[in-house]
């Protein structure tokens, strides 16, 4: 079988081509011309169906000759078509997200790195997941693995799957129990296996960690991991048996020497040094051991090089670009109950005291926990809401049958947590009403206690709409927001609560502001809904102008919901401030639109309960963060806290003791000394041993960065890009502003291109869009990687290589300008250059075919040409303005053919110039990773490279 270089243009199926590499030896993979990799192909040489033959690319003919404009059009429209650039990195020309600098940080140590372990902790919303996206791009176009896979929380597995699509071109699917039924009927026939069978998985840690599944995901395990909300794999300090097998699923997947695997979570310290050394022995298990307040510098250093963690203050304004994040105005909001609430509030208190004090030495230790549980659920469900009251409650009223004695091990205290805390080491958090939790104390319960049950529901069921001063109080706060423009999320911690707030709140707000009904809409989502049904929710409510999102913290971890909405309410206050700002940074993160996000917290002025969450815990924990910039956990267990703050509590006699439950001496002032004392430690420990990575300086990224652009195109190019394409094809882009934001109106699409939008565009004849993210509602970003963009380079290179007569863009220019003193010559070049590198360990080498534009000049003639600096090549491209006409159309054809048949002349110097880009980009690729074991990379240079078109500029 005869052999195609790598590079070379062929003929096969009448059509000119571009040879790749191919992983099979009788398969000759082919690109067309243009790049379009849609297009890609492979031909089985041993059949001999498809002759395959060496061609030379076209020359450009002097018959179609155009302006400059035109010929800057090419240049854009073939730098953009590039998908495998050659600058250091491989992965840019494949996203369809321009990352921030400080995003390629991340990437730059997992390039330094032999195999990739990396912990990124950066503070909520300063984006992770590109960064993790970045690198596993990167790595798949580098042939360094073949498939990945992404544990995280059933939550999070759509989102995951849309970001991968979206913005690094990676197809994955979900494995999760709603899923995985229909995946394994599409497997083939034979033995294949649901995590080995596809390229990219996203698999559900609470579906990968059972013991059943644990073995196969570890047999048909990927190349690389990404471990997502990887707190929640730390080695739990209790007894938690699902925390137990999360941490033991990662930690066998990290005992493979060679498996890459990255950790992201915006919160790895959990409080409990034990529990964050478990998440670093992932990464290294040498790390477990270290001492991190007495870190060695060797050791700090060896860290440094897995351990990276960002506040927005790091990265706000770094390598003099400014991250537009929001700013964040947190208020507390007061109420005052009514009279009745206060007095059903005052009787479950009392009643719930009574649980708790009067607990009996002949009890064991279940019944004793039982009924601490039950007085606490009991008390929060009446704080939440009526509903949740009534929902809980009414359940407790009928005698049923108990067992005499509970067993020592009928308590699941990781369970009853669930119920009545906040804990946010959990994949999912319980919404669910605490029925359970009420129900331990039941076999204690008198006919006396189920009578004041009983009368406890009736009492909430007299409470709804007019006489819940909480709910006015939201009410209030959301007409406010909505009328400054905001869309709020109003944070509920049970299932009932959130659907009453919402018929409540959407029934005034309907009578108040939307009278006709097509403006306005509030949607309760609560861990009731699938995924799925939660994904149809939002993107209901999206569609709205107002809108308001009620929900529980099933939407509280993980999920971006920056784009549409801009404001937040805890309706129920967390017990955990760590759920705060898990909550408040759904919104105020990167690519929130609104430059304001505001944050309030509800909390009642004559509850003694809510004044205490907020003085020991909650308040502190705002102070540190805008102290740090980053979240800081409760140093200590929080369960254990909130236990000592409400044994505290029960020892006064009334709920009606606010006033004096901080008095000197008391318990709780006691505690709120020791917190303070605590947060302390912990907020100068944090400072201490934060890793923003100094070792790569923004000086290492911004080389890289101009390389890329100057290979790939920069934002501003693409736009110059778009607008000139638009506009020759007679659809000009027409300028406007949205909410201060600048956009374009593209009022009608180019018919050159319709055909190949029309799954993207569906009914839309026009489009709003813009350049700068992020956008408005309703605006269209257009990055690099745009269906548009695509559209309108594969169309224009399509069209110059087989329009030879009057084409849209140039292959031939004749200006005549004041920006030179001398006939100069330019020339647009496509290189390709075969990247190898040998790894230890492999038998085959990796080759790697990248691609890049050049433009070149030269003064005098093609037989004594005077080269110019590449960068002044480039400038005259794009800067030199016509200042008169150029002589009659005849006589420039006659010089530019003349020019073209002297093209030979220039050979040698070109080809020079071909290999002195090689040595550039072997140099490039040396910078961004360190030589470990995968060797020296080589860089040849494929010969001949593409004369896509050559301008004169004439001076005047």
């Amino acid at each position: 079988m005869p052999s195609y270089n790598i590079g070379s243009v062929v003929t096969c199926r009448d059509r000119q081509w571009i040879v790749l590499p191919s992983n099979h030896a009788d398969v000759v993979r082919l690109r067309p011309l243009s790049g379009n990799e849609d297009e890609i192909c492979g031909i089985f040489d041993k059949l001999g169906l498809d002759v395959i033959e060496s061609a030379e690319f076209p020359a450009p003919q002097p018959e179609a000759i155009k302006d400059r404009q035109a010929a800057l059009l090419l240049m854009d429209a073939a730098r953009l078509s590039l998908r495998n650039g050659a600058g250091p990195f491989r992965s840019l020309g494949r996203l369809s997200v321009y990352p921030r600098p400080y995003q390629m940080v991340p990437l730059l140590m997992a390039l330094r790195l032999e195999t990739v372990r990396l912990l990124i902790a950066d503070d909520v919303g300063i984006g992770k997941t590109i960064e993790a996206g970045l690198i596993a791009r990167e790595m798949l176009d580098r042939h360094e693995i073949k498939r990945i896979a992404v544990l995280c929380p059933p939550h999070l597995c759509d989102q995951w799957q849309r970001e991968l699509r979206e913005k690094f071109h990676i197809e994955a699917v979900v494995i999760r129990s709603g899923t995985v039924g229909k995946l394994e009927r599409s497997l083939p026939a034979g033995d294949h296996h649901v995590f080995g069978y596809y390229p990219h998985i996203i698999v559900s840690l609470d579906y990968a960690k059972s013991d059943k599944r644990r073995a196969s995901f570890l047999a048909y395990c990927p190349d690389l991991v990404i471990v997502d909300e990887a707190h929640t794999c730390a080695r739990p300090s209790g007894q938690s048996a699902s925390q137990q097998q999360r941490h033991q699923l990662v930690n066998e997947i990290a005992a493979k020497q060679d498996q890459h695997l990255m950790l992201l979570s915006a919160t790895p310290h959990s409080g409990i040094e034990e529990s964050f050394l478990s998440i670093l022995g992932l990464v290294k298990p040498e790390f477990a051991a270290m001492n991190l307040e007495h870190l060695s510098e060797k050791e700090r250093i060896k860290l440094a090089n897995h351990f990276i963690q960002r506040r927005r203050a790091d990265v706000k304004q770094w390598l003099g670009s400014e991250t537009p994040f929001p700013e964040r105005l947190s208020t507390e909001l007061s109420y005052k109950l009514t009279r009745e609430y206060r007095e059903l509030f005052n009787e479950v208190y009392d009643f719930a005291r009574g649980l708790v004090k009067g607990v009996t030495d002949d009890m064991s230790y279940a019944q004793k926990r039982g009924r601490y549980w039950a007085a606490l659920a009991l008390i929060r469900c009446v704080m939440s809401s009526p509903a949740a009251a009534v929902a809980t409650l009414s359940k407790q009223v009928e005698k049923r049958e108990v067992s005499e004695r509970l067993e020592e091990e009928a308590i699941d205290e990781d369970l009853m947590a669930s119920y009545v805390y906040d804990p946010t080491e959990q994949e999912q958090s319980a919404d669910a009403q605490p029925i359970l939790a009420i129900e331990q104390g039941q076999q204690q319960y008198r006919d006396s206690d189920r009578r004041k049950l009983k009368a406890f529901v009736q009492s909430a069921e007299k409470l709804y709409g007019a006489k819940d001063a909480k709910l006015q109080q939201a009410i209030a706060t959301i007409i406010k927001l909505l009328e400054e423009g905001h869309h709020p999320i109003i944070w509920c911690r049970y299932i009932a609560t959130a659907q009453y707030l919402a018929k409540h709140l959407g029934d005034v707000l309907k009578q108040k502001l939307d009278k006709k009904g097509d403006r306005l809409r509030v949607l309760a989502i609560t861990g009731e809904q699938s995924e799925d049904e939660r994904e149809i929710f939002l993107n209901e409510l999206a569609s709205y102008p107002q809108r308001v999102l009620v929900a529980t913290d099933c939407l509280s971890e993980g999920v971006n919901l920056q784009e549409h909405f801009s404001a937040v309410l805890h309706y129920d206050l967390p017990w955990n401030p760590n759920r705060l700002e898990q909550r408040e940074g759904r919104v105020d993160r990167y690519g929130q639109k609104a430059s304001e996000v505001k944050c309030a917290l509800l909390c009642g002025q004559d509850n003694p309960i809510d004044d205490v969450v907020l003085k020991v815990l909650i308040r502190k924990a705002v102070k540190i963060h805008r102290s740090l910039g980053i979240t800081v956990p409760v140093p200590m267990d929080n369960a254990n806290i909130t236990e000592r703050i409400f044994n505290s509590l029960f020892e006064y006699e009334s709920a009606g003791v606010q006033l004096s439950i901080f008095d000197a001496g008391s318990q709780l002032a006691l505690l709120d000394a020791e917190m303070n004392r605590i947060w302390e430690q912990a907020e100068e420990k944090v400072s201490r041993t934060r890793f923003a990575q100094r070792a790569i300086t923004s000086e290492d990224v911004q080389q890289e960065l101009i390389e890329s652009d100057h290979v790939l195109g920069s934002a501003t190019e693409i736009e110059r890009f778009v607008r000139s394409a638009c506009g020759r094809l007679n659809a000009s882009l027409i300028p406007k502003t949205i909410q201060k934001h600048p956009c374009y109106l593209l009022p009608n699409i180019p018919s050159q291109i319709a055909p190949s939008l029309s799954a993207f565009l569906g009914d839309r004849q026009k489009l709003t869009l813009s350049f700068v993210s992020p956008m408005p509602d309703g605006v269209e970003f257009i990055g690099r990687n745009h269906p548009l963009v695509e559209s309108l380079a594969r169309f224009l290179l399509e069209d110059v290589l087989s329009n030879t007569v009057d084409p849209v863009a140039a292959r031939c220019g004749f200006t005549v300008t004041d920006a030179v003193t001398k006939r100069t010559t330019l020339l647009l070049l496509r290189l390709r250059h075969l990247i190898d590198s040998h790894k230890q360990g492999l038998k085959e080498d990796k080759s790697l075919l990248a691609e890049e534009c050049l433009v070149v000049g030269f003064t005098g003639s093609t037989s004594n040409p005077i080269w110019l600096e590449q960068s002044e090549a480039l400038r005259l491209i794009e800067t030199a303005r016509p200042v008169a006409d150029p002589p009659s159309l005849g006589l420039v054809r006659s010089d530019m053919r003349d020019l073209l048949e002297s093209m030979e002349d220039l050979q040698e110097e070109l080809e020079l110039i071909a290999k002195s880009r090689s040595q550039d980009l072997a140099q490039s690729h040396r910078r961004v990773r360190a030589i470990t074991k995968e060797g020296q990379v080589k860089v040849k240079a494929q010969l001949p490279m593409d004369l896509l078109g050559v301008y004169v500029l004439k001076p005047k």
